[in-house]
């Protein structure tokens, strides 16, 4: 009797290998790198810019841009903010892959680098099941996207170790419910970690820059 296993999970399986290698390889390093997720438009690269602008003094800072095509703008914005930056074509994928990620930290200066930032492909399905040896999951969720979202997309959400919920500054304006939004989020993540700011204002970004210190401690 032969048992079948789908071609999924033996890819997962060996891309979980290649993870965990870059897992270790990184703890060598003292690096401490984090995945961001988040849906086209929430604001991945404009966080990353307001990161780097305020740590780069602090800590050498590294940023691996996922994007389905060659277009490198993200990885240009983070780059002329302070950080070094390499740029991931993944050939119409719709998520980064371990393999993706090891042969970009060859191109990075891993010397100078005390915290990574992957700016994962957006989209809120297919990054959330694809390790990339990174220390923590952080999930943009953006008020125009609507607070129906944690209820859309569980698993998305249910995979993270911290939210961001950026542009409050347009909570006037937009139909968007908080008490709806965080009960769902508690509902698949219970207790975690999130912090509503606006990259555009500055407002509420203290207390993630404050996560990520603690973090590099």
């Amino acid at each position: 009797m032969s048992t079948r296993i789908p071609v999924v999970e033996k890819v997962l399986s060996a891309n979980d290998s290649v993870a965990a290698a870059i897992r270790a390889l990184l703890d060598e390093r003292g690096i401490y790198a984090i995945n961001l997720m988040a849906s086209p438009g929430a604001g991945k690269t404009s966080l990353i810019e307001r990161t780097v602008a305020a740590l780069k003094q602090e800590y050498g800072i590294g940023m691996i841009n996922g994007d389905t095509s060659e277009a490198a703008f993200d990885a240009e914005r983070s780059q002329r903010a302070g950080a070094h930056s390499v740029h991931v074509n993944t050939g119409g994928k719709c998520h980064l892959e371990a393999a993706m990620i090891r042969d970009a930290l060859a191109l990075l200066p891993l010397g100078e680098i005390r915290l990574l930032i992957i700016e994962n492909v957006g989209n809120l399905v297919c990054p959330s099941s694809w390790q990339l040896g990174a220390h923590a999951s952080v999930l943009i969720g953006s008020i125009p996207e609507g607070d129906d979202k944690p209820y859309k997309y569980p698993k998305m959400y249910s995979g993270v170790d911290a939210l961001v919920i950026n542009k409050i500054d347009l909570l006037p304006y937009v139909e968007f419910d908080m008490v709806r939004f965080r009960r769902g989020v508690e509902t698949l993540n219970p207790g975690l970690v999130s912090f509503a700011l606006s990259c555009r204002t500055g407002e509420g970004l203290e207390a993630w820059l404050g996560w990520l210190r603690s973090k590099l401690a």
